[in-house]
């Protein structure tokens, strides 16, 4: 329940942006070994790349620069780590054509470099050919009913997505990849769409215990229909176990590279050179998460790069256009929706009450009030006054400003029952 006049805003008054990073995993360049499985998968019908001249490896000097570059931007979003790369090799065991203090290496640098501005996920096991979870290995002869990309998740149960789905975790977890989300390889579950939000609630609770599950499955890169993130398959809210799944959607297409490289992008899709049109710019004006798209292997371009400098230029721009956008992971705009979504807000005279079932940092509240005086904010034997601040870019955890009769707070929200008084 959410009063009239309670009205929770973007944190900190910003529209939240993200980078989703499809198709990356630690020194394997995908398209080169996943390619000829995808054209013996349509028999030769489809995909005749030149997928031999595509160099093997996307270096981790790459992943230093990119991932180091985002840093100094402030940049946060998805990094995708296939587990099983196009059945190249595991990476919690061996990629056959590197050693294993490569792998270890590679590892950590996700570890230390991308892990702090990025969640990690799977993009299931191995992005091309379905493995059989009892045995590890690929099936034998792949058509589409065999591949993760088309067929093979047609017609399955909850259970046994995710059974699939907590494999391909566990592979992770066994490497210190924590992960809250999980990303689908191409069509993976587009006719199972409830079975696949409700697999991936179940898998990645059971493997890291994470609180607010959520998945990337769907674009919407055109069009007046909402890119919000939708709260699903919500339970148990008067209780101690409360649940759900956040499905995460792009609001672009991969105007980077492309997936085979087979474009060399186009900037001016997400934001024109004039800083006044393009997708990003439509979706930010209209104050919905702006979450990019794009493949890792189409960022790398066979060495040319192309998809960075087109995705740098866009940064690069759409800095320069707005101030009220802050960047975020998937797991951050998860947990902020499901907190915006499922906290009670009641308001009394002077007062507001919160129920929250999750905690949420930087939680940004506006209420409107005839009186608008300083605010006084308890939780449980808490007691905190926020500071005033007189502009919109000065709104952190812990301050508050008025706006003609309406007053803002942002705070870092405490799960259970709080409220603000003033």
């Amino acid at each position: 329940m959410q009063d009239d006049g309670v009205t929770v805003l973007h944190p900190r008054m910003r529209v939240p942006l993200s980078f989703i990073i499809d198709d990356s995993t630690c020194l394997v360049n995908l398209n080169r070994f996943a390619i000829p499985q995808f054209a013996q998968a349509f028999k030769g019908e489809r995909y005749h790349h030149d997928w031999r001249s595509m160099p093997h490896e996307i270096p981790d000097d790459f992943v230093r620069d990119f991932g180091n570059w985002c840093g100094e931007q402030g940049i946060r979003g998805k990094y995708s780590i296939v587990p099983y790369p196009a059945c190249v090799g595991r990476v919690d065991r061996l990629l056959p054509g590197w050693t294993k203090k490569q792998l270890n290496d590679s590892l950590k640098l996700v570890r230390t470099l991308m892990m702090p501005n990025w969640d990690i996920h799977p993009e299931m096991v191995t992005h091309t050919i379905v493995v059989d979870t009892r045995t590890g290995h690929p099936y034998p002869n792949p058509g589409l009913e065999q591949m993760e990309n088309w067929r093979w998740a047609d017609g399955k149960s909850v259970d046994q997505l995710a059974d699939y789905m907590q494999y391909a975790l566990r592979i992770l977890k066994n490497v210190g990849l924590p992960c809250e989300g999980i990303t689908t390889p191409g069509g993976f579950g587009n006719r199972v769409l409830p079975e696949l939000a409700q697999a991936t609630l179940q898998s990645v609770k059971d493997v890291f215990s994470a609180e607010i599950p959520h998945y990337f499955r769907h674009v919407i890169s055109s069009g007046e229909e909402s890119v919000e993130p939708r709260v699903e398959y919500v339970s148990g809210l008067g209780g101690d176990n409360p649940q759900c799944v956040v499905s995460i959607i792009a609001c672009t297409g991969d105007w980077t590279g492309g997936w085979d490289c087979s474009t060399r992008g186009d900037v001016d899709r997400f934001i024109t050179e004039d800083m006044t049109s393009g997708r990003m710019v439509e979706v930010i004006e209209r104050e919905e998460p702006a979450i990019m798209l794009c493949h890792w292997t189409g960022i790398y371009f066979n060495g040319e790069q192309v998809g960075f400098r087109v995705f740098q230029e866009a940064v690069r721009r759409m800095h320069a256009r707005f101030k009220n956008i802050q960047w975020m992971k998937l797991s951050e705009i998860s947990r902020y929706w499901a907190a915006r979504t499922l906290t009670s807000l009641r308001k009394q005279p002077r007062k507001v009450l919160l129920d929250a079932p999750f905690a949420c940092p930087a939680f940004t509240l506006q209420v409107e009030s005839d009186q608008v005086a300083q605010p006084v904010l308890h939780a449980g034997q808490r007691k905190f006054t926020p500071r005033e601040v007189k502009s919109r870019s000065l709104l952190m955890p812990g301050l508050w400003m008025r706006e003609k009769n309406k007053m803002v707070i942002c705070f870092d929200l405490q799960k259970g029952q709080s409220e603000v008084q003033w």
